[in-house]
């Protein structure tokens, strides 16, 4: 019988005194964690709705939010991926116990697959929603034009329109700059776990073919990639969260 559960939302503090909020239900292993995209939040709906899943099947979950992002402090401006893999380094070390399926959405994913590789110990199988491995260096550097780049290299931000929320995205020199230290796609990956990679084929932020890019590039033979056509970047439609939630209970069923 799965063990009753219940929620805590607490307060972390991270590295520089940054305050990083999260919320955790207990309950039987393996745990879930959930890494939020870059400018979302702990809030969103595919967050939410994989804390009631776990909570109505008696899971441990948690979630909670990068500095800078919701109700964490700090500024955005001042975030990169690795001061953001830090805060889900904290999160993972403190909040869970046991071995983690690990849930990343977009930039979630690549930090996810730091996070797997730092604590590949603990981790029982991956599961990336538009996962956006070395995004900062391909899909943001590797496509602005000289005017771009330039406006970069002079104020040190660029603020990048985006279809997915009312606010810009804040693109730093810095944020650019420090991911290459965290880049991904250009070796194996020694990610021996099972890995799911849900896409969606009309994404307009990450091409769908990263997915196949990402699937070469880890080590485990146990990688599956579920392409969902008329799917967007998002993938927060009630089938979508479907589709998570299958993809979930397989990875839970597996030994």
């Amino acid at each position: 019988m799965p063990q009753k559960s219940f929620k805590q939302s607490k307060i972390l503090t991270g590295a520089g005194g940054v305050a990083i909020a999260y919320e955790r239900v207990n309950g039987t292993l393996p745990g879930i964690m959930f890494l939020g995209g870059f400018m979302s939040n702990m809030q969103g709906k595919k967050a939410t709705a994989m804390e009631e899943y776990c909570r109505t099947n008696g899971h441990a979950f948690v979630r909670f939010d990068y500095r800078g992002h919701g109700e964490s402090s700090g500024k955005i401006s001042e975030g990169t991926i690795g001061s953001w893999l830090s805060d889900a380094l904290l999160i993972f070390d403190d909040c869970t116990e046991g071995p983690q399926i690990l849930i990343g959405s977009s930039m979630g994913g690549w930090i996810m697959l730091l996070l797997a590789l730092a604590r590949p110990k603990k981790i029982r199988g991956l599961i990336g929603i538009a996962a956006a491995p070395d995004f900062t260096e391909d899909l943001l550097w590797g496509r602005f034009d000289s005017a771009v780049r330039a406006k970069l290299e002079k104020d040190g931000v660029y603020y990048e329109k985006t279809d997915y929320g009312n606010e810009p995205y804040l693109i730093t020199k810095d944020l650019i700059e420090e991911g290459r230290k965290h880049l991904l796609l250009r070796r194996k990956i020694k990610i021996n776990h099972p890995v799911r990679l849900l896409h969606g084929m009309g994404d307009e932020s990450v091409p769908w073919m990263t997915a196949y890019k990402l699937s070469e590039k880890i080590g485990s033979e146990d990688v599956r990639i579920v392409l969902i056509k008329d799917g967007d970047h998002s993938l927060s439609r009630d089938e979508d969260i479907h589709c998570l939630q299958i993809t979930l209970k397989e990875l839970l069923a597996k030994d």
